[in-house]
This record gives C-alpha cells, structure tokens and sequence, in this order.
C-alpha cells in the first residue's frame, strides 16, 4: 500500500513483490472499501480438530497403557486398533489415515517393538554381550 501511495503502478508493484496484477488490484480494492483493517491477516481456522487436547492427553495414556490393556491380542499398536480405540473411548470416528495425523501431531512414530523370544535369559544374554562379545568383536586395525 505504501508503493501505491508513492503513485508506483499496480504492474510494477506486482512484479516487484513477485505477485500478480490482480492481487495488487484486489488489495487495493479492499483497502478503499474496508480501510487498513481489512487488510489485515485473517486466520483461516480450517476444520475443526475432532478431538480437543483433554481427549489427545487421555489418549495418550490409553495408548501408553499397552493394546493389550484394551483387548487386542498382540503387543502392537496399529492405525485400525487406534481408530477403534479413539471410537470406543471418545465415540469419535477415524479413519487410519486420520489417525496417522494425530499420531504425527503427537510427534510419534511408527515403530516395531523388539522381538525376544519367551526361552531368552536376559541375565544371560547381557553377560555374553559383556565379556565373551567384547573379546571377540574385531578392532579396528
């Protein structure tokens, strides 16, 4: 607006902001209508969220809780369980690909829990990590 002001035209203002001509017009359009204010940034809220942050806290819990604690027969969260779990508990519906969105704003990631047999003796396989798989591990040369 200051550039309009100056009495630069539309065009140049438009290619000395990388923008087209018809921006330029409409926001100039809109400041003779509305002054300055309707300038102004108006934030676009979008959808809204289908669970509020008590509920993504609460579910966080249920989730760290274990899928066994909730019914499923494995030790494995997957996107389908999750969506059955949010339906149960908060009688919302997911589909996994919006589940996977939550899981992202959550900042969690996919990941496989660490196979171990049922036989392994955790004693055992440390001392062996310890003595005997560090005296025969190779050195660099």
């Amino acid at each position: 607006m200051e550039l309009l002001d100056a009495g630069y035209s539309q065009r140049r203002i438009a290619d000395e902001l990388g923008v087209t001509p018809s921006a330029v017009s409409r926001w100039a359009r809109q400041r003779r209508e509305g002054g300055d204010e309707a300038l102004a940034a108006k934030p676009h809220p979008g959808r809204p969220k289908k669970l509020n942050e008590r509920q993504i806290e609460n579910l966080v819990k249920l989730l760290l809780e274990g899928p066994r604690k909730h019914g499923f027969a494995t030790d494995l969260w997957t996107l389908p369980r999750i969506a059955e779990l949010i339906e149960r508990k908060f009688g919302v519906t997911f589909d996994p690909s919006g589940v996977w969105h939550v899981m992202q704003r959550l900042n969690w990631s996919p990941q496989k829990p660490e196979r171990q047999a049922r036989e392994q003796d955790v004693e055992a396989v440390e001392q062996w990590r310890t003595t005997t798989w560090s005296r025969i591990k190779k050195r660099p040369a």
